[in-house]
């Protein structure tokens, strides 16, 4: 570990290559439909993978001018990579890229940001002062993470493992000093636990709710008001209501998912008369039909 973190030569060849694998890799991750919702996608979603690396660089530049450039050329070449495999394969195509801006904005910052990070090498107290805000930007997302995972279980399970053996990894491998290390891992550790409480506490956020089908619709098949009854096969993947809708004037089958998975959804009649439909309960969709 101390090798990956120090003991690495980073030619300019090796660092576009690794920015090749990675943005290659991100983006096929992307592509993949049994990635959806999953610990594998979110490195084309969110930062810690990309913190990793960027950590990666930064520990083994020779100077801040060459922590800056490895780190800004690495972010330059693997981001519009994740998009640029993908379109061949998207409807989109070209359009993908709409969702570059934001990503090269960060890229800019990197410059600046790996500059400051390299004097963490120095092993100084002040070094922590600059990986602390690393810290807590990491437990922002292992809380995301968590929380998604105890509320749509085991989605993001492995993301969320992964930001909390880093957020005690990084302070134990960046430096030397005994006791800077034992005040970045207790730093840590105080982060973990605070955004651990915080994401169990607000699992239930985290709830998908929607309309899933209106009265007389194609999906439903069958007039329906508030004298019917619908109910999910299994419960445990949330509950389900029949609301009326002032601004559609109709009524519609509104729907609380507490996780993801397949089950059936059941309308009843008040005569007894059972529709049933079979439900794919994704994170932010769904599909659903009637069987015949």
């Amino acid at each position: 570990m101390k090798k990956l973190f120090g003991g690495i030569h980073f030619t300019w060849p090796g660092v576009i290559l690794f920015a090749v694998i990675c943005g290659v890799y991100t983006g096929v991750m992307a592509l993949i439909p049994a990635t959806m919702d999953t610990s594998f996608r979110d490195i084309s979603i969110s930062f810690e993978w990309w913190i990793l690396f960027a950590l990666i660089l930064i520990a083994n530049s020779k100077s801040p001018l060459d922590s800056a450039l490895k780190v800004f050329v690495f972010f330059l070449v693997s981001q519009p990579l994740v998009y640029l495999v993908q379109v061949p394969f998207s409807p989109d195509g070209f359009g993908l890229f709409r969702y570059y801006p934001s990503w090269f904005v960060w890229t800019l910052f990197t410059f600046p940001m790996a500059f400051v990070g390299h004097y963490m090498k120095k092993d100084k107290w002040w070094g922590l002062l600059i990986l602390a805000p690393i810290l807590v930007f990491l437990g922002y997302h292992y809380t995301g993470f968590l929380k998604e995972a105890v509320s749509f279980f085991p989605n993001h399970l492995l993301s969320a493992i992964f930001c909390a053996v880093t957020l005690i990894l990084y302070p134990l491998v960046l430096f030397q000093d005994k006791k800077i290390r034992l005040a970045g891992l207790v730093i840590s550790l105080v982060i973990l636990v605070a955004m651990s409480v915080i994401g169990i506490a607000g699992r239930h956020s985290a709830v998908y709710s929607t309309e899933l089908m209106s009265s007389g619709s194609e999906t439903a098949g069958v007039e329906f008001d508030d004298t019917y009854q619908v109910r999910l096969a299994d419960e445990a993947y949330g509950s389900v209501s029949i609301i009326y809708e002032d601004s559609l004037q109709c009524y519609m089958i509104h729907a609380d998912f507490t996780k993801t998975g397949q089950t059936q959804l059941v309308l009843e009649s008040p005569t007894g008369e059972q529709y049933v439909y079979d439900l794919t309960i994704y994170r932010y969709s769904y599909d659903v039909e009637r069987r015949q």
